[in-house]
């Protein structure tokens, strides 16, 4: 038998049924389970082993009182809190070796609101009818994993009765799987990239590996920011070198590719070394053509590829992306130094290229000057972004404050 044990969060009153199979299916790979129930309407059709009253109170919320209310969105962010405090403590106390689940809305924010608690690297697995659509507000910044149900989670089926058992036994080979052996472990870096960035970033990445770290290069379409600064927050993460901001573009303009209001904060919370850089600020994310609004058919626009649309940022835009920069870095509890492109911050800012636009560029590095507070060191350097010589002065800096 396996000492494996995989911890199952559903809402047994709706669900009781399908978590006894997913139970029984573990039990046949050799896999403990823990159940819990995260629900708070009906009697709960199986028996768990944490009930929902321990669920309830581990959120400081009161279960009688969630159960007279029939307020589901109330019921549904409280059991989420507190089911994400059981799997927690249960991870702690070595009584975690993965999470499954299954559901609809409700139980799928339950459910990978206490998989986000855990690690990367403990396997988390969602089966959930909304696998298929915009997953970010489940899967946040870390590896869980979203399986399609294909129908509802609704009874055992032909359907759900093979799609639950491939799910079981994913998870069982998870958790079984033979331990990753890492061999040397080395310092790891954290690095942003863009496609109009890949140059500097290649660069920079191959010098820090020639000198004894491992890169962590992180694609800036909004999930790879908040993925790297997730990894930072667990403790991962020795040093940043963000080269590729321009997730701050999306943000502050309706782009779809934001990261989130914590963007370019985390390491400097934590007190982490970074070299901060102007990547990609001179385009906000669009998808394919006619999905741009019709608010800026005016615009500056490129057509990146038949998926991805990009918008010229204005002067008036890129001067508030320097003021929220300087008001993020000023926070930051660790050495901080800024690098600043002169020549241009993306392969199509250069001079002669699309974006290529003095005025937009000079009122981002005008708001930079202005505002930035003594604590960032400031090195503007006569060069693109995409120059050698800019990447290896970041990597020396970065160098300088690790050590």
């Amino acid at each position: 038998m396996s000492a494996k044990t995989v911890v199952l969060v559903g809402t047994l009153d709706t669900k009781g049924h399908e978590y006894a199979y997913l139970r029984e299916r573990l039990g046949l790979h050799g896999v403990r389970t823990v159940l819990v129930d995260a629900g708070t309407l009906e009697e709960p059709r199986t028996h768990p082993d944490i009930d929902r009253r321990e669920v309830a109170a581990a959120a400081g919320a009161d279960l009688d009182e969630l159960t007279a209310a029939r307020d589901r969105g109330r019921a549904v962010t409280a059991m989420a809190d507190g089911a994400a405090a059981i799997v927690r403590r249960l991870y702690d106390e070595g009584r975690c070796d993965g999470v499954l689940a299954a559901g609809g809305s409700g139980n799928t924010a339950i459910a990978t609101s206490a998989m986000r608690t855990l690690p990367v690297g403990v396997p988390k697995l969602m089966v959930s009818t909304v696998a298929a659509g915009d997953t970010r507000d489940y899967v946040g910044a870390g590896d869980v994993a979203m399986m399609a149900s294909v129908t509802d989670i609704s009874g055992i089926n032909s359907i759900s009765a093979r799609i639950l058992a491939n799910a079981a036994a994913a998870m069982a080979g998870m958790v079984d799987a033979p331990a990753v052996e890492l061999g040397e472990q080395r310092p790891l870096i954290g690095a942003t990239m863009f496609g109009v960035t890949t140059p500097c970033v290649t660069a920079a990445r191959e010098a820090l590996e020639r000198h004894g770290y491992e890169v962590l290069v992180f694609h800036a379409t909004g999930t790879g920011g908040a993925a790297m600064e997730g990894l930072i927050d667990s403790g991962y993460i020795v040093g940043v070198l963000d080269i590729t901001t321009t997730e701050l573009c999306d943000r502050l303009v309706g782009g779809v590719l934001p990261a989130g209001p914590d963007r370019l904060e985390v390491a400097g919370r934590k007190g982490i070394p970074q070299v901060v850089s102007l990547g990609a600020l001179d385009m906000v994310n669009f998808g394919s053509r006619d999905t741009v609004p019709a608010e800026f058919e005016n615009r500056n626009l490129y057509v990146h590829n038949p998926s991805v649309t990009l918008m010229r940022t204005t002067p008036e835009e890129c001067a508030e992306l320097g003021r929220i920069i300087a008001r993020k870095l000023e926070g930051a509890r660790g050495p901080v130094a800024l690098f600043v492109p002169l020549k241009g911050v993306s392969a199509i800012d250069m001079e002669g290229g699309p974006f290529y636009d003095r005025e937009a560029d000079e009122a981002l590095f005008g708001a930079l000057r202005e505002n930035l507070a003594d604590n960032v060191e400031v090195h503007e350097l006569d060069r693109d972004i995409n120059d050698p010589e800019f990447a290896n002065a970041m990597v020396a800096k970065l160098e300088e404050f690790l050590a």
